[in-house]
């Protein structure tokens, strides 16, 4: 009976079939990565075209007469979901007198000098609810010469849900705005009704 016997100096100058072994440490990153990387270019591509047809719509719903904003909507689905067929929608307007006002609070006298708005204080009723809000805009499209806040966030499930092994979401949330001003087809009008609830 005889053995065969392999120097243990012949084994560590053997590089047969090191080259898979190198290929196997390297084929699961490699592969994550460009997965990773379909995953953030199919992302950038739904917001160029969200981005772009919100900016669309936007300046068609400033058009006089054009305020069938569920039309304007539907035409942002329709573009949208050519790529990204299962995607959800938000949509939401706001309008301002200007630009200065997008998003910014109604104006306040702080009677007690605690920076906050406090009820039974005075404010300017800007968008006419009849309370003090932290967003001045009423909602909606707005009128003439009034700037319009256009907002449409969407959803939809990555292409690659690779992000789950890593405990990432599989849903991708997008938002794309624009702020446009209505044409001026007829005088702007600029409610500012100073209120002091009782209380």
């Amino acid at each position: 009976m005889s053995r065969i016997r392999t120097p243990i100096p012949a084994l560590l100058h053997d590089e047969r079939g090191a080259t898979i072994v190198e290929f196997g440490f390297i084929l699961v990153p490699m592969c994550v990565l460009l997965l990773g990387t379909l995953d953030l270019g199919y992302q950038s591509y739904v917001k160029a075209i969200l981005d772009g047809t919100v900016q669309k719509a936007a300046r068609d719903s400033t058009i006089v007469d054009n305020g069938d904003t569920t039309a304007i909507d539907n035409k942002v689905k329709t573009e949208v979901q050519k790529i990204a067929q299962t995607a959800t929608f938000t949509f939401s307007r706001k309008s301002y007198s200007n630009y200065s006002g997008v998003g910014k609070p109604e104006k306040y006298k702080d009677a007690n000098s605690n920076g906050k708005y406090d009820s039974g204080e005075c404010f300017e009723d800007i968008n006419g609810n009849g309370s003090w809000d932290a967003d001045m805009g009423k909602t909606g499209l707005g009128g003439a010469d009034d700037i319009t806040y256009y907002e449409v966030q969407i959803s939809y499930p990555r292409v690659v849900p690779i992000v789950s092994f890593i405990g990432g979401s599989n849903t991708i949330t997008i938002k794309s705005m624009a702020v446009l001003r209505n044409q001026p087809y007829a005088a702007q009008v600029l409610p500012t009704v100073t209120t002091c609830p009782a209380g």
